[in-house]
């Protein structure tokens, strides 16, 4: 019923697999970096430039700090169940057996909340053995409740390009609260490239420890408050409320559609509830969405990254962030605040009490290659720097 993706031509602008999987992939090495960590801006730039990222022309405007947007492309199936490929499969191999229909994204289509897309990406990767890439939801993507997740052929698990991969990549698009409008372009997901040097071992874990953590923060403090460091640095929900006693936000169940690249559109009102808290405490309802914020603000180093843990079950039966990066410079203002962290919060199937102050969030961090040309906030696209409770970029901030 739907054929398998066509496998990669390297015709079709790829460096010879020789060169990069063969001897001379130690000169493209040195010509990247040397050192270990997340590779960033520049070099995603020179990615670009070798054609070891590729795809239709990609604007300046996707390469942030340490990352890469990606874009959905042309293709769209409606899917009946989530899946990975498995070590000997395809994408398109499944497809066929899971696809209800076919969509074309090239003047939008409306994906429906509750259902399961699976969303061919416009950026194909042709990665050296010494680079393995990771995905992550975009801020506004998990702010949305939109449920994404990175697919590479015979992959695993989700989110992660192994190093040396060769080929497409797929997105699994699950809209949890909102019906959204989805285009050719829209961009849901981001890429981070990680490189590892002949000293590293391959499943080795290259985030900060705890130690290292405490030696960043005495060089660059991390927060504006004494940091709790424990397996990363842990972020406490702030109910204290603002001028208006507002603490965050609940998603009304019935409302109009959200198009996905309309910034500033939307009325807060018209999508979202208020939420206070009583005795500086509140009670998730299961089921429900909301968006938070922690109480510390956050400082992000210029040299370094940082990832949000999505889940955490020592901290409650609740799911915290979907959307895990934040790029150097985040939260590093010229007024000297921070930035809060954004929390887009789910329980399960109890109601949970939450308490002002209480551990709801993990930060890992992780050195960069070398620091970047620029950092967040210093662009046009840092939507959100100096935030404190935000809602998406889609939403006026005038409501």
């Amino acid at each position: 019923m739907f054929p398998p993706a066509p496998a990669i031509d390297e015709q079709e602008g790829f460096l010879p697999l020789d060169y990069l999987h063969g001897a001379r992939s130690s000169v493209l090495d040195s010509a990247l970096s040397l050192n270990a960590g997340i590779l960033p801006a520049q070099w995603i730039h020179k990615l670009i430039d070798r054609r070891i990222v590729r795809g239709a022309p990609i604007g300046p405007d996707q390469i942030q700090p340490a990352s890469l947007d990606l874009r959905l492309g042309k293709t769209a199936y409606r899917i009946h169940a989530s899946f990975l490929p498995g070590r000997e499969a395809h994408v398109g191999h499944k497809i066929e057996q899971l696809a209800t229909f076919k969509l074309d994204l090239t003047d939008g289509q409306v994906l429906q909340r509750g259902q399961i897309y699976l969303i061919e990406l416009e950026e194909l990767l042709h990665l050296p053995q010494s680079i393995s890439a990771i995905a992550n939801p975009k801020s506004s993507t998990g702010r949305l409740d939109i449920f994404t997740r990175v697919i590479a052929d015979r992959g695993e698990v989700f989110d992660v390009v192994p190093e040396g991969y060769s080929g497409r990549l797929w997105a699994e698009v699950s809209p949890r609260t909102f019906d959204v409008l989805a285009r050719r372009g829209s961009r849901l997901s981001q890429l981070r490239f990680r490189r590892r040097n002949s000293q590293h071992r391959k499943q080795e874990v290259l985030r900060l420890n705890d130690r290292q953590l405490e030696e960043l923060n005495n060089r660059e403090p991390l927060t504006d408050a004494e940091p709790l460091i424990r397996n990363g640095l842990n972020l406490r929900v702030d109910l204290g409320g603002d001028e208006n006693g507002i603490v965050g936000y609940k998603a009304r169940k019935h409302t109009n559609l959200v198009d996905l690249d309309l910034i500033g559109h939307y009325s807060v009102d018209e999508y979202w509830e208020p939420v206070r808290a009583r005795n500086g405490s509140i009670i998730l309802d299961p089921g429900e969405f909301y968006i938070l914020a922690s109480k510390e603000e956050v400082r992000i180093p210029h040299d370094h990254a940082a990832e949000m843990a999505a889940i955490d079950p020592v901290m409650g039966e609740f799911r915290v962030h979907y959307a895990g990066f934040f790029d150097p410079g985040f939260g590093v203002t010229a007024s000297g605040s921070g930035s809060r962290a954004v929390l887009e919060v789910r329980t399960y199937d109890f109601a949970f009490f939450l308490e002002d102050g209480q551990p709801i969030g993990r930060l890992a961090f992780e050195k960069l290659a070398e620091p970047p040309v620029y950092s967040y906030g210093t662009g046009g696209n840092s939507h959100y720097q100096g935030q404190k409770l935000r809602l998406s970029k889609h939403f006026s901030q005038d409501s």
